[in-house]
């Protein structure tokens, strides 16, 4: 079973928009996102705590999706 991530993914000189990832942990999570961005440093992954996504997150491992216009902000209380 997969949970949803949160990711924070910096590409040359800019921050993208909040990228979510499929995955079992977030080792996983991280490793998908590394394939996904092999040019971007991966700066923080977390469970997205209470986030409630209007957008496609995918359902399967290993589903990375960009959510243009929605940046990065650290999870709220109820992650885990």
């Amino acid at each position: 079973m997969t949970k949803l991530f949160i990711a924070r993914v910096r590409g040359a000189g800019a921050e993208r928009p909040l990228v979510t990832v499929r995955a079992a942990a977030e080792g996983e999570a991280r490793l998908f996102l590394e394939a996904a961005y092999p040019d971007d440093e991966i700066v923080d992954v977390t469970e997205p705590g209470e986030w409630v996504s209007t957008s496609d997150t995918g359902t399967k491992a290993g589903d990375v999706r960009e959510h243009p216009g929605v940046s990065w902000q650290p999870p709220t209380a109820g992650a885990g």
